[in-house]
């Protein structure tokens, strides 16, 4: 048994609030499309899941895959325009940066497991200043993205960490079946994209309701004896 631990990071919904931004890009993609209006509660299933595949969820059944490309690339463009206007804000959630310097400070390993592309992370770490705490990056530009565990594997293969030394951290089913898949601890948040009730039905092992709660539930952790993780 090595010493090692690390916790890895969905980005939007979990670290970042960014639920009305990804709304706003939404809504003005579908409408340059031609599809109307579309709720939030529609789109807040999505997040998390590759774009084309999120958009291919949300898109009518008969959407050629021209149109669906097209359509992905309004959604970019309506993030850029956004990015782009005086005063545009991705924040923090209250005890993100807290907890992700503390865990630093304590010798945890960090990672990020995001269905965002390495541009668009490096945009939004770049202006938080959060690259320095982070040892692995974990995007959808290199291979299949959540639910699937390639990004936890990836993450761990990098640190050279085992499953039972590593924490999955975020706001979706998806996230949370991307850990149980990789055989990793899955710590569900409730103040992101999906209801506990959706992060429960993925396979939480625990759900938190603030970063006071996961911070002590980290502070807890210890990696499993027999090589695994308990159910």
């Amino acid at each position: 048994m090595t010493d090692l631990k690390l916790a890895v990071f969905d980005v939007d919904g979990t670290l970042i609030d960014s639920r009305q931004v990804i709304h706003r890009a939404m809504e003005r993609a579908f409408t340059r499309a031609g599809l109307g209006s579309i709720g939030y509660d529609r789109v807040r299933t999505i997040v998390g899941l590759e774009l084309s595949e999120a958009l291919g969820r949300l898109a009518p059944e008969d959407y050629t895959h021209d149109r669906l490309m097209m359509l992905c690339a309004y959604y970019k463009e309506a993030f850029v325009e956004q990015r782009a206007r005086p005063g545009f804000e991705e924040p923090l959630y209250a005890g993100a940066r807290e907890t992700v310097e503390r865990l630093a400070d304590e010798g945890w390993l960090l990672g990020v497991a995001t269905g965002k592309a390495r541009r668009g992370l490096d945009i939004v770490f770049g202006h938080h200043g959060l690259h320095r705490y982070f040892q692995t990056l974990q995007t959808v530009d290199h291979g299949i993205g959540k639910p699937h565990p390639r990004m936890v594997l990836d993450a761990m293969a990098e640190t050279g960490v085992r499953p039972e030394e590593t924490v999955m951290i975020g706001d979706t089913s998806f996230d949370m079946e991307m850990a149980r898949s990789a055989g990793t601890r899955a710590l569900g948040v409730s103040w992101g994209f999906h209801t506990a009730e959706e992060i429960a039905a993925g396979g939480a092992h625990e759900i938190h309701d603030s970063y006071d709660s996961l911070s002590l539930a980290l502070a807890g952790f210890a990696p499993a004896s027999e090589g695994r993780v308990s159910p």
